[in-house]
């Protein structure tokens, strides 16, 4: 799943591009691949995940796109990243700082393998990659994702989910298909390059072509073939 269709097109150069909402099958690998363009934001997100989840036939979820990044010298623009975790920093009552606090209201989200899920999840990259046959580059770096509803506009705004949520990549998706994934008890990938400086405006801290051609890359690296390749009547969205 991609937010949007420039980013499925520069996934899968030469692929389908399905419109969004809709889904494309596709093989790259020895993968039987259900490829989907849900829309930007969490509500598109979720909409379509819960769609795609209850499939009988879909076997585990990858998240594919690109992100702000919160610190240029840990994340340059155009690296790979892949989460480890998964925060929505504004689920919850919302403080004078800009903070919400998850459990403000009382009310968890829901459940997932008996805990209670607040704002954040912990996510299981390598295991969920191996379970699904996929291969995470050596070179990505692992990092905690933020999904906001509103993109960091400022750098105080991004300066400050990074140092109270521990942020390492920012985007508009990842909580809603990682939540999702969790409660339908599917594995989970969520993989991404560096297009730019979250909270910052300035030309020379974006790199959006850069980072649409470096997601082909990771995408030919996650989905290389692998001994025991997912058959074709086993499906990753």
């Amino acid at each position: 799943m991609t937010a949007t269709a420039n980013e499925m097109r520069a996934a899968f150069p030469g692929g389908p591009v399905p419109a969004q909402g809709g889904t494309a099958a596709y093989e790259l690998g020895g993968h039987a691949l259900l490829l989907a363009v849900s829309g930007v934001g969490l509500v598109n997100t979720a909409l379509m995940a819960g769609w795609l989840l209850g499939r009988a036939d879909v076997a585990g979820a990858v998240n594919l796109g690109i992100a702000g990044g919160y610190d240029l010298q840990r994340t340059p623009l155009l690296r790979a990243c892949f989460a480890e975790g998964e925060v929505w920093p504004e689920y919850g009552l919302l403080g004078a700082d800009g903070l919400a606090d998850a459990r403000g209201i009382g009310f968890a989200q829901g459940r997932v393998r008996g805990e209670q899920v607040w704002d954040r999840l912990e996510l299981s990259p390598r295991e969920d990659a191996e379970a699904m046959n996929l291969g995470l580059g050596a070179d990505w770096t692992p990092v905690t994702g933020v999904t906001v509803s509103g993109v960091s506009g400022t750098p105080e705004r991004a300066a400050l989910l990074r140092e109270a949520r521990g942020g390492g990549m920012e985007s508009m998706e990842g909580f809603g298909l990682a939540y999702a994934a969790a409660l339908a008890g599917k594995p989970f990938l969520e993989v991404r390059t560096i297009s730019n400086l979250a909270g910052s405006r300035g030309a020379g801290d974006w790199d959006l072509k850069g980072a649409l051609r470096a997601l082909a890359g990771a995408t030919a690296t996650l989905f290389a073939a692998q001994s025991g390749a997912c058959p074709a009547t086993s499906n990753l969205t």
